[in-house]
């Protein structure tokens, strides 16, 4: 059984979603890495910090929207454990407190609201030489405690109880509120009455595993129903909006059974705080592009600022004016389009009319890098982090791009593991070296792209659905060449003298014969191919003017497959190894057994692909 969960973990682990399993007794078997994100189980922002207890004197910081709605059922009472005795604070106000913790030798500072009834509220100071500023966003819904610079940012739903706790004597910060403290047990009034809280910091995680879900996710009415469900009631929903530890989720509850009997239930659970943030995020994009483009009907700006990007059809026009506007954001970028098609030159055009335009572009190739070292190539790595490393480490491309932008090509290259980090730094903008302790934080633009169908990959479990929300803000498809035909004279004629030069050769001109040959080809090789052929017929030109017949390209129809009939080696293989399973099957008259045996391969594997290929045995 331990194999059997073993394999499951790693399985679950995979998705984009969180499972969670609890057999009949209400004890938790399965909680997948998703799950353990979302409810704050696996903490790896912020530097972290050791385990321990507040002690008096220590400097506490306390900014909490609603008192006694969750921070633990604090009381405008027990505040006075920090020096406030103020009896015209009550529940439900809002308040940011500053004090020492049992120890009234030093005032305290606090300021509060009744019942949150303005957009914000604010409090900067400077408490026994540290320098704190405290604000609470009721409209953002975030609550913001900076010392000396550090920013340790909480959001909310409803209400929270935020808190950083300074060591007394150091000044240093020993805690600090993040998300899971509910699971944690690290609420405002179990600290303050003198509970231990945990420490945090990368791969740190709260043991969930055998533990009763209640005691892991409170006495809600969709945890009751959890429970129950493993018990033996046939309850169960599909993407049901339900509160859990304060995050949004969108949930889905089944019951499971095993031959015949009722052994636990399932909870799929979606965190919906991210996918608001995408929406957000992309309305505002949308809204800046509608104020671009109301720029350009007006005149006040000219669409085409791109003049390496060469062509005159509507197609091409239509992309111009999507890399202003994209140049012009601060979006995530994401360019869609066959292989050759100029991705990587649209990519540093929008570098270059960016804001950011002075500070570094870097090209990573994610599909070139080793699958072994793409992590340390991508985030860099410390001395001696591994066998070979340099001696005194090395950065990453992000850190390169510090300012400016990374680019990363062919990003559907990059293996599922390291797809989570890349998600995590695509969402925090922090990430730490291969070996490091230090959180670097980087501003950075990021442009992806790929030639791949993405939807298509996340479906089939070859890249993971909330990193393609993550670069799917602002989507840029790049039509092939065949599409845009009527560009094939513009870039010859602007290509040819470069071409021309880095060959070695003077400059050279193409006949009106041989340019409609190139307009009759198909181009499956796009523009890179263009240029290959144009350098070819270049060298084995020997006059000025190309011809015709220096253009070694198959134009006939002749038996020639168009670009769309061209299938890539693995979906030949693919088409081979279904047609040769079907023939099996036919020849052995649907007998699996025999279809097998002839083929020389396993059960597992044979029905994977019967599953894979759609082949239906009667």
């Amino acid at each position: 059984m331990s194999v059997d969960m073993d394999y499951i973990n790693q399985f679950t682990d995979m998705m984009s979603e969180g499972f969670i399993f609890i057999d009949n007794d209400g004890k938790i078997q399965l909680y997948n890495k998703k799950a353990k994100e979302v409810f704050g189980v696996i903490y790896n922002q912020g530097k972290g910090h050791e385990s321990g207890r507040i002690l008096k004197g220590d400097i506490v910081i306390i900014a909490d929207n609603n008192l006694g709605r969750d921070d633990g059922g604090l009381s405008p009472q027990n505040l006075s454990m920090i020096g406030i005795e103020d009896e015209s604070i009550d529940y439900g106000d809002s308040i940011i407190a500053i004090g020492c913790y049992k120890d009234n030798k030093n005032s305290s500072i606090y300021k509060y609201t009744k019942n949150y009834k303005q957009d914000s509220m604010s409090l900067r100071t400077n408490f026994l030489d540290v320098q704190i500023d405290v604000s609470i966003d009721f409209i953002g819904r975030i609550i913001n405690i900076t010392v000396n610079n550090e920013i340790f940012q909480i959001e909310y739903i409803n209400a929270i109880g935020h808190m950083v706790v300074l060591d007394g004597k150091t000044g240093r910060v020993k805690f600090y509120q993040a998300n899971g403290y509910t699971i944690r047990r690290e609420s405002i009034f179990d600290l303050l009455m003198g509970k231990e809280y945990m420490a945090k910091g990368q791969n740190l995680e709260v043991k969930v595993i055998g533990r009763d879900i209640f005691e892991i996710h409170g006495n809600i009415p969709a945890i009751k129903e959890f429970y129950e469900t493993a018990k033996g009631k046939n309850f169960n929903f599909k993407d049901k909006f339900i509160e859990i530890n304060g995050r949004p989720t969108l949930c889905s509850l089944a019951p499971v059974n095993r031959k015949g009997k009722r052994v636990g239930a399932l909870l799929k659970v979606k965190d919906i705080s991210e996918l608001k943030k995408l929406i957000e995020e992309r309305n505002e994009a949308i809204l800046k592009l509608e104020e671009i483009e109301n720029k350009i009907k007006k005149g006040e700006k000219e669409i085409d600022l791109f003049p390496n990007i060469i062509g005159e059809s509507d197609e091409i026009k239509e992309v111009k004016n999507l890399l202003y506007k994209a140049s012009k954001s601060n979006s995530t970028i994401l360019l869609l389009g066959e292989s050759g098609t100029g991705k990587g030159l649209m990519a540093k055009s929008i570098h270059e009319k960016s804001k950011n335009r002075d500070n570094p572009f870097i090209h990573v190739n994610c599909g070139s890098i080793p699958e072994g070292l793409i992590e340390s190539e991508l985030f860099g790595y410390e001395e001696g982090s591994f066998t070979g490393a340099k001696a005194k480490g090395k950065i990453g491309f992000f850190e390169m791009a510090k300012g400016g932008t990374i680019f990363l090509d062919e990003i559907a290259e990059i293996p599922l593991p390291m797809q989570v980090k890349l998600l995590q730094v695509l969402q925090s903008k922090t990430f730490f070296r291969v070996g490091g302790t230090k959180e670097i934080k980087v501003d950075v633009r990021i442009i992806a792209a790929t030639n791949r169908n993405l939807e298509e990959e996340v479906l089939n479990g070859r890249f993971r659905e909330d990193l393609f929300y993550r670069i799917n803000v602002f989507p840029i498809w790049i039509p092939p060449l065949r599409e845009r035909k009527q560009d094939i004279y513009p870039i010859v004629h602007y290509k040819l003298p470069e071409i021309s030069r880095k060959a070695g050769y003077e400059e050279k001109h193409i006949s009106g014969q041989a340019l409609r040959k190139l307009k009759k080809y198909a181009w499956p090789g796009n523009i890179r191919e263009l240029e290959n052929i144009l350098e070819r017929a270049v060298i084995l030109c020997e006059g000025n003017t190309i011809l015709s017949e220096h253009l070694k390209i198959e134009t006939k129809d002749g038996g020639k497959k168009n670009k769309g009939d061209i299938k890539t080696l693995k979906e030949a293989v693919m088409d081979a190894e279904k047609k040769v399973i079907i023939e099996v099957l036919r020849i052995c008259d649907g007998d699996k057994k025999k279809a097998m045996s002839m083929l020389d391969i396993g059960k597992t594997s044979f029905y994977d692909k019967l599953k894979k290929y759609n082949v239906n045995v009667q």
